[in-house]
């Protein structure tokens, strides 16, 4: 647990890592209704294009993480990519991509871009249907960085 000490939390130090190359994806699974998957697929609604506006939501959410994140790390990010596609007819998955040279991961950039992307299709939405669900959101893989690469085993499965 390297952000616990005896006097309580902190920062870890990262200043003698090395720079590398990492990236990181996640996603995350919203759950709507009919009437805001209509909404959805016409591209429309009283705010926009929700797809969009998830998309520019997740690309702007990654590079607050640390503003958000009390413990992270604030980091140059290099490139986010949000990405939005339907699984059937009542669920949405958005997968992110972010990558970075730096000291320290961007695991945590990847996730809060799916999870502030899925809050904003919930946002841009709420007015057809309050019951959209964010059912998921996980990390698919990472890769750079002291402890290599990493890739989910169950492929990231939808619940």
């Amino acid at each position: 647990m390297t952000h616990f000490s005896p006097a309580g939390v902190r920062m870890v130090d990262v200043a003698e890592k090395n720079e590398t190359l990492r990236s990181a994806r996640a996603r995350a699974v919203v759950r709507i209704g009919s009437q805001a998957r209509e909404a959805l697929q016409g591209a429309g609604g009283p705010k926009g294009d929700p797809f969009l506006t998830a998309q520019l939501a997740g690309i702007a959410a990654a590079k607050q993480t640390a503003t958000l994140i009390p413990l992270a790390h604030p980091i140059p990010i290099a490139a986010v990519d949000v990405r939005l596609e339907w699984l059937d007819d009542d669920a949405i998955a958005i997968e992110t991509f972010v990558r970075t040279v730096a000291r320290t991961g961007v695991e945590m950039e990847a996730m809060v871009a799916a999870t502030v992307a899925a809050l904003t299709i919930y946002d841009m939405c709420k007015a057809f249907d309050k019951s959209i669900t964010i059912e998921s959101a996980y990390l698919l893989e990472k890769s750079g960085g002291k402890s290599g690469s990493w890739k989910r085993n169950d492929g990231g499965a939808d619940v």
